[in-house]
Order: structure tokens, then sequence, then C-alpha cells
């Protein structure tokens, strides 16, 4: 029985916002670590959107090209195991002198914004596998 199906589609979104939110998290950091370098810009990663379109998709099954094919459940899927993210140059406001872009006040909000979401999903994630773990305990 395979796994995937075992949780439901909020198990999935989840693990895939945590997959996301550590890539940002790395992001930030290399944009703290080169606020100094001169020409650096800040970069970031856009992934709310291609979430919001790949849960839009919902489980749909596959198109038949042929009538006597087998219908397949779930077929779509592994739309949100697709969502990678899109890297993007953040503006600057305030470009300094030698053309580094990175404001470190703002870096240092989008950092604890970014850890602060993080942790709720992480929360979360706890409170789906607690309920499951009551529900084959017979406790629920």
């Amino acid at each position: 029985m395979p796994v995937q199906g075992l949780f439901g589609t909020t198990v999935e979104l989840l693990g895939k916002t945590l997959d996301l939110r550590a890539k940002r998290q790395t992001m930030i950091s290399a944009n703290l670590a080169n606020v100094e370098t001169p020409g650096y810009t800040s970069t970031d990663i856009s992934f709310e959107g291609q979430l919001k379109s790949a849960l839009k998709g919902g489980r749909k099954t596959a198109a038949l090209t042929n009538p006597r094919h087998i219908p397949l459940k779930g077929a779509s899927a592994g739309s949100l195991e697709r969502v990678q993210g899109d890297v993007v140059e953040v503006t600057s406001r305030n470009m300094a002198p030698d053309g580094n872009g990175v404001e470190m006040e703002t870096e240092m909000g989008r950092l604890a914004e970014n850890q602060i979401m993080y942790n709720a999903s992480v929360q979360i994630l706890t409170k789906k596998f607690e309920e499951l773990k009551q529900a084959i305990r017979g406790t629920l």
C-alpha cells in the first residue's frame, strides 16, 4: 500500500512546505553572509503561488487516450512533488555605493518570519501524526 495515499494531501503539503522553507532559510543565510560583498543582490525563493495552483489541480485521474486504458487514481498527486519554487532577485530600496543590495534588517525580519512559519508547519505535522497514533491505539 503506498504511503502517499495514507495521509492525504495535508501531510504531503506540509512536507513540501518544510522543504521549501528550508531552501528559503539557506538563501536568506547566504544573503546575510554576503552583506558586505560588493555587487551582491539578495535572492529569495517564491513558492506559495505554485503550491496554491498545485492544490487547485487536486487529485484528478489521468487523461485516458484509449477507452481500454485503466484509469489511474491520484495521477496528479505528484503535482505537489513537482513544486520547486522560483529563485527571484529581491530589489533593494537602499543600494549601497558598492552595489550591494542586501539590507540586514530586512533579511533578519525575513529570517525570523520564515523560522516562525517553519515551526508552525512542524507543529501542525506533529499534530497530524499524533492523531494518527491515537487512531492506531484506539484512543481517539
